[in-house]
């Protein structure tokens, strides 16, 4: 059996994982990998193997096509977001799939918050005037008693909530199927984007469906909180770019930092590059090792049981 990894984190660490498919007899193909690969490339790859470990790549229809006309079995889409597969074609062409849901929940929170605290007190801004000779102290605001519009409330915004209430943060959340749990009980709801001219920070962690699709565009942004900060450490199109360029321009936005983009990598000529007031992460929230390891072995068992392999 042969199978193919495109998934930048667990690359990034195959080598750990080289004894549990040498136990399944499994040959892996690692090709190098950025952020995705071409839906050219995939399809003159993916027919070679019999298992495929999806990261954020374009897996349409037609790769998935052409992975059939080959040796293509089997696919699991490493991590939780699934925006990127086309799991009815999967389901037409009858090729197993499935994704590893609630796997980073603390993780992305982790940077959620990073970025949030990064924000609120320009930490940013001190880091480069320093490294340039300089030694400035911007005036930050507490985040005590500050307002969070808190988009997505699943697993990552639950994780995320859950800091931002020892911060003392008042939190709405925004999500029209999640359950409320009853250690966040102070977590006010409400339908989007209702009462988001309250927000002191709008963070999205949502995943992307038609719905979400430019939830945040020019007229949320006209009416949210003038010096409104922004994070996304979801899915880039959550957020519609060029709307979030102006706001930023005309300083109805104050700053934002943006773990994921609509396009990526962020182009050269992107206008975001000229804003001072981002902080730019390159969809990495979910990278500890921790979380890799425990993801990529889950995503190897799934993928094996689909194939029928057992271990030698």
């Amino acid at each position: 059996m042969k199978v193919l990894v495109t998934c930048p984190p667990m690359l990034g660490m195959i080598d750990s994982f080289s004894l549990i498919f040498e136990k399944y007899g499994v040959k892996v193909t690692t090709p190098d990998v950025v952020q995705t690969m071409s839906v050219e490339e995939l399809k003159g790859i993916v027919p070679l193997h019999d298992g495929w470990i999806i990261g954020d790549d374009p897996a349409t229809r037609e790769v998935f096509t052409a992975g059939k006309s080959g040796l293509l079995k089997a696919a699991v889409k490493w991590g939780i977001g699934v925006d990127n597969v086309d799991f009815a074609a999967c389901k037409d062409l009858d090729i197993p799939i499935i994704n590893t849901p609630n796997m980073f929940g603390c993780e992305v929170a982790d940077i959620a918050v990073g970025y949030i605290i990064a924000l609120a007190r320009e930490t940013f801004q001190i880091d480069d005037g320093v490294r340039q000779g300089h030694w400035p102290k911007p005036r930050g605001i507490s985040l005590r008693g500050k307002t969070v519009a808190l988009v997505g409330y699943g697993d990552i915004g639950k994780s995320t909530a859950m800091r931002l209430l020892a911060a003392g943060m008042n939190i709405i959340a925004y999500d029209p199927v999640a359950l409320d749990i009853p250690e966040l009980t102070t977590v006010q709801r409400a339908e989007w984007p209702s009462r988001v001219e309250e927000a002191d920070f709008i963070v999205v962690t949502c995943s992307l469906t038609p719905g979400s699709w430019h939830m945040i565009n020019a007229d949320v942004l006209a009416k949210a909180k003038d010096k409104v900060r922004i994070v996304n450490v979801g899915r880039g199109p959550v957020i519609d770019q060029s709307a979030l360029e102006s706001a930023l321009k005309s300083g109805k936005v104050y700053s934002a930092a943006l773990d994921v983009f609509e396009i990526e990598p962020l182009p050269m000529d992107s206008c975001l590059r000229e804003q001072p007031r981002c902080i730019f992460g390159s969809h990495n929230a979910s990278n500890t090792a921790d979380a890799v390891v425990r993801t990529s072995q889950i995503a190897i068992t799934k993928l094996m049981e689909f194939l029928g392999v057992k271990e030698r």
